[in-house]
């Protein structure tokens, strides 16, 4: 079922997508069911939800977005894996980092990357505390978060890793464009300026924002700021 849901998808949405590719969507699936039966990864399990609201989802920025040669892209929050995996199966050339505060989720996506034969670099930290190495700051085209935090306070986890001239996409649900207008000043501040926002309907009839931040300066060097600040005090 996996497979026919989401090959229809890209057929009608002229995404070209091969049976290798079909292949390892079906595998990461059987391997986030049986991951799930003993860690907390996902509430979703039923095929059909997993190809839609996990798989369909993450892949639905190539709509938006051109992933294209070695772009970098980091994950921050990356959980089970959404949407840095899902894109790097389709667009196997990308450089991927997946960041995660658990590291017991990277044990998860370890196993993942092993099993389906995808290169990724894997980093056991919270989003603050990255960002503030040499290593990652400001060393990403492209900046993802599926993350549930606010958008000013998320803008201030992702958009330090985002070079000049690189974006940072926030997926969020319908309510994406209200949390917008809360998160102007974030995105000024952080050198961000607002490239676009596009409405989504999945197969499922559930929308989705998807929100792209182009950086157009660098970000302070004080932010971001540590965790309970960004929340309790957001910019």
């Amino acid at each position: 079922m996996i497979q026919k849901i989401l090959k229809s998808w890209c057929d009608e949405n002229n995404i070209p997508v091969s049976d290798e590719q079909l292949n390892k969507f079906e595998m990461y699936a059987q391997l986030l069911k049986e991951w799930n039966e003993k860690m907390n990864l996902t509430a979703i399990t039923d095929d059909e939800g997993i190809a839609v609201k996990h798989f369909i989802d993450s892949i639905s920025l190539c709509k938006y977005v051109s992933f294209s040669g070695k772009q970098k892209v980091i994950d921050i929050g990356t959980g089970a894996g959404f949407p840095g995996i899902p894109l790097k199966i389709m667009f196997p050339e990308i450089e991927l980092t997946l960041l995660d505060s658990l590291n017991k989720r990277l044990v998860f996506l370890n196993e993942v990357c092993s099993r389906l034969g995808i290169i990724a670099e894997l980093v056991h930290s919270r989003a603050e505390e990255g960002a503030l190495k040499p290593l990652y700051r400001e060393q990403y085209d492209v900046s993802v978060s599926r993350a549930v935090a606010n958008l000013p306070a998320l803008c201030e986890y992702c958009m330090p890793y985002v070079k000049k001239g690189g974006i940072f996409i926030s997926m969020k649900g319908p309510d994406g464009e209200k949390e917008l207008s809360a998160a102007n000043n974030a995105i000024d501040i952080l050198g961000g300026k607002l490239k676009e926002i596009n409405n989504l309907t999945l197969p499922d009839e559930s929308s989705r924002t998807v929100i792209v931040v182009l950086k157009v300066k660098s970000t302070p060097q004080k932010y971001p700021r540590r965790g309970q600040k960004i929340n309790k005090n957001p910019i």
